[in-house]
């Protein structure tokens, strides 16, 4: 069956972005989503056999290289986007998530993590610069928690956490990334990514601007619900 990607379809999972309908889930669509999304791909079928999309090295360089290996239709029905007119915002503690009018979509984002400091990326989501400067950003988590999701998920024979290794994320432990960092920012760079992914199941591109203070696909995906249930605050052009 087909499972639309948009925001009504999606369903809350541990540690990525997951759609459900009629009964049947697919998890971790966010690193394929964020690619279209990026590379203008606006009409697309994914087809799979398995529950969850592959991880691969938990970037989205993958999928990529795979889009722009195959190529694109150009088709004759124009493409409308949606212009974001007021801020829309939501809140969880110490995590905070807005977006606002803006020019193409902009997205200026921050993280700190106990014993690696603080990060901080600014820029414009398009094509060129998302495929060199955001989709190599992998996914990251203490190691520790890594460790111990995986070993719950095997006990309980619930597919958490399987794929995720220190050959598909950056494995955080104490004041170092086991293996490194492919770049001194990736970490929140990997936050945009998601981001992006998540913004995507709005179900149309997104003008407007994203501030971004320690958010997370639970938090993505409740400004995405809030801003479109916000008749108001949206309009397409």
């Amino acid at each position: 069956m087909d499972i639309p990607a948009q925001w009504h379809h999606q369903h809350r999972q541990p540690a990525c972005t997951a759609l459900r309908a009629e009964g049947v889930l697919v998890r971790t669509v966010e690193h394929l989503l964020a690619s279209l999304y990026a590379l203008g791909i606006d009409n697309a079928v994914a087809e799979i056999d398995a529950e969850e999309l592959p991880i691969f090295d938990g970037s989205a360089v993958p999928w990529c290289e795979g889009i722009v290996g195959v190529g694109r239709n150009v088709q004759e029905r124009p493409v409308r986007t949606l212009r974001v007119m007021r801020p829309v915002s939501v809140v969880d503690r110490h995590r905070r998530l807005s977006i606002g009018p803006g020019r193409g979509l902009t997205v200026s984002a921050h993280i700190a993590l106990a014993h690696l400091g603080p990060f901080d990326w600014h820029g414009r989501i398009d094509a060129d610069d998302f495929a060199e400067s955001i989709a190599p950003a992998r996914s990251f988590g203490r190691f520790i928690r890594v460790m111990a999701g995986r070993s719950y998920g095997f006990i309980t024979r619930r597919p958490l956490l399987q794929g995720c290794g220190t050959g598909s994320a950056a494995l955080l432990l104490g004041k170092r990334v086991i293996g490194g960092l492919r770049m001194s920012d990736e970490l929140v760079r990997h936050r945009v990514l998601d981001i992006v992914g998540d913004l995507a199941l709005a179900g149309y591109p997104v003008e407007g601007h994203v501030i971004a203070e320690h958010t997370c696909h639970d938090l993505n995906h409740a400004l995405v619900a809030v801003l479109m249930r916000d008749r108001e605050a949206w309009e397409l052009v």
